[in-house]
């Protein structure tokens, strides 16, 4: 069994490594003196200024009086050079990002107000946690517990703004429509635990989150997967750059890159045009799509060349929607030709999805209560896509699988999230133009989804501009 020597104390028999930044840190799970431990490992050159700081906002959050598991041991590492902080395992809870996901609507509503008040505590003796997410909090029983010292910042004087800021963090956490409805109730309930006397102005609070959801979502989706990270697999081999998805890992790359043109026969096309074609076929087990973008000509290709490919474009926007919960088939590599930093031919491959498009599931669907539960899932994907401030692009019913009675977005290389609402607005009108067009000829369906849509959206101004209403 893995041991970690301390230095003046007994090791530590190590059961799991639940986290590693590579040179940086590492945390366990296991036994020491006799009792279920997590422990955070620092080491590196930076090790001594990482431990020095992950200490002393634990120490804050304790001499605040904030829930925060026991620190069991604090020290440094045998033999090496590194540093160790040791916690108390708290068997019976769960962090609140997996607690979030396990709930139903209300829970979640409940567990919301309690994130909110733990935040506003926070808040009030002066501290802000700047690694905000939901996986830095414990759930037990009906008590909240912060994790992570290394982000907790300690103010002499903490201002209004830079505390509204930091619950706008979040509140990006949050489901973007159950947060449209859950607003007002989370600034009462932040405002009362502060002892404020005026709630702080939903609209301005509103745009703060949207800013930093987006923020977020685009440091994620056009930069961190592009790289190594936990999500993601880099391979450079000559005149290749690959990126593929961690779960996917077990695929054979060298196999793949080296036939991948063999995939494209006549009995797996799916769609076969001059800048794109599009094949299913059978890799280690699972259907996987494969999408190459052609290179027409030379001038096609020089165009192209210094650009990013359309191929990216598509694996960017599934980890995007990934990240912000909306369906779409799982994102599995990004492939690339690459020659003196020149893009070539690019290659796609995500999961197939089996199921119906849109028009074949309403054409085969007789049952009125499934119709009717598919037409009001898909108005609430695309509310919930203008409340993200995307636009798909291409909204054809061939675009939006079904399956369960619930859309999945799929051909996602023209997709787009605008930081600007007005251009937000008129690319969401487009593309409620463009999916209504799909129902022109089926005047009960069109009725139902604009009948849908007026009950979902609660500005019904995209409405307006479709041509909708």
């Amino acid at each position: 069994m893995l041991q970690i020597h301390l230095k003046d104390s007994t090791p530590i028999n190590v059961e799991a490594v639940v986290r590693t930044v590579p040179h940086q840190r590492e945390v366990v799970r296991g036994v020491w003196a006799g009792q279920q431990v997590y422990a955070k490992k620092f080491f590196g050159a930076r090790a001594v200024q990482h431990y020095t700081r992950d200490l002393t906002g634990v120490n804050n959050l304790i001499l605040a009086k904030i829930p925060t598991p026991s620190m069991l041991f604090q020290g440094e590492v045998q033999s090496e050079q590194a540093y160790i902080l040791i916690f108390s395992l708290m068997p019976e809870a769960i962090n609140a990002e997996q607690a979030y996901q396990n709930l139903g609507s209300f829970a979640r509503f409940e567990l919301a107000k309690k994130l909110v008040k733990t935040v506003a505590q926070h808040h009030h003796q002066g501290l802000v946690q700047t690694d905000l997410y939901l996986k830095n909090f414990l759930v037990g029983g009906d008590v909240i517990y912060t994790l992570d010292g290394d982000g907790i910042r300690k103010y002499e004087k903490l201002s209004q703004n830079q505390a509204l800021e930091n619950l706008c963090v979040l509140l990006s956490k949050f489901d973007v429509l159950e947060l449209e409805s859950w607003l007002q109730e989370l600034l009462k309930t932040y405002t009362e635990a502060r002892g404020w006397q005026a709630l702080p102005d939903a609209g301005v609070i509103r745009k703060m989150t949207s800013a930093h959801r987006q923020k977020v979502a685009s440091n994620y989706a056009d930069k961190k997967v592009f790289r190594q990270c936990t999500d993601v697999n880099i391979n450079a081999l000559e005149g290749l750059y690959i990126a593929v998805s961690s779960h996917a890992l077990n695929l054979d790359l060298m196999q793949i890159t080296e036939q991948m043109d063999a995939y494209f026969t006549k009995d797996n096309l799916l769609k076969s045009g001059r800048t794109c074609t599009v094949a299913v076929c059978e890799i280690n087990g699972k259907q996987i799509v494969i999408k190459r973008y052609n290179i027409k000509n030379f001038w096609h290709g020089a165009g192209r060349a210094l650009r990013q490919t359309r191929a990216a474009v598509s694996w960017a926007n599934a980890h995007r929607l990934k990240l912000l919960d909306i369906a779409t088939a799982k994102p599995v590599a990004l492939i690339e030709e690459r020659k003196f930093g020149l893009k070539g031919k690019a290659y796609f491959l995500c999961e197939y999805i089996d199921a119906p498009d849109a028009v074949q599931f309403f054409t085969a669907c007789a049952n009125k209560v499934s119709r009717a539960d598919a037409i009001k899932n898909i108005a609430t994907l695309f509310y919930k896509l203008y409340l993200l401030r995307i636009s798909h692009g291409d909204t054809k019913a061939t675009n939006i699988k079904i399956v369960n009675n619930q859309p999945v977005l799929i051909d996602l290389d023209s997709m787009a999230q605008h930081g600007f609402a007005f251009f937000a607005l008129k690319a969401h009108a487009r593309d409620l133009r463009r999916f209504m067009q799909n129902w022109k000829d089926d005047q009960a369906l069109y009725n139902g989804f604009v009948k849908t849509f007026k009950a979902i959206y609660a500005d019904h101004t995209p409405l307006k501009m479709a041509g909708i209403l």
